[in-house]
């Protein structure tokens, strides 16, 4: 921004032989024409990296000198699909972290209902331990879904999923038998 400011200073410099004048014995603003089309200001690629507005302030008394204040802007607005390309970078690293801690806390119920699934005398309190590693699987999938890392159905899938091969399990062991669904009639 001092830069801006001392090229300002360099362009009233510039203009200090200006004299603007008016047919009417007061001056208004519409008798100035813009002086951002002059060849001097092109010239000067001064404000190649701003926005500059050149606007004339007029003196409160007919005689007194007109002065130029030349503003200078920080430049152009931040582009916004470089903000959206940081914001999606940082959304992927927290969505891909969160379905990694998914996958693993699944990857572990499995292995151990593999590991009850074979083992040959197996007692029904072996599952408690399971439980509650899905407990936690649970968790974690309802979290991901609550924030938007995963949609609803794929977390009530992956919860399913883990649901079933536990119930294979015990159905495998004998410690859960299905109760025989009665066929109505009509």
């Amino acid at each position: 921004m001092s830069t801006a400011a001392a090229q300002c200073l360099y362009l009233s410099c510039r203009f200090q032989s200006l004299s603007l004048s008016s047919s009417s014995s007061r001056p208004s603003a519409s008798a100035f024409k813009p002086l951002s089309s002059s060849a001097n200001v092109s010239s000067l690629n001064a404000f190649s990296t701003g926005l500059v507005s050149v606007n004339p302030i007029l003196g409160r008394q007919a005689g007194r000198s007109t002065s130029i204040v030349c503003e200078a802007g920080a430049g152009q607005k931040p582009d916004s699909a470089a903000k959206r390309a940081r914001q999606a970078e940082k959304r992927r690293l927290y969505n891909k972290a969160r379905k990694s801690e998914i996958r693993t806390r699944m990857k572990k119920v499995l292995e151990e209902l593999e590991v009850l699934r074979k083992k040959s005398d197996a007692q029904p309190e072996e599952v408690i331990g399971v439980e509650k590693l899905i407990a936690e699987a649970y968790s974690v999938i309802d979290k991901a879904v609550q924030v938007g890392t995963l949609h609803r159905n794929t977390g009530a899938r992956r919860k399913s999923r883990l649901a079933r091969r536990k119930k294979a399990v015990e159905i495998h062991h004998g410690w859960y038998a299905p109760e025989p669904t009665a066929a109505t009639t009509v």
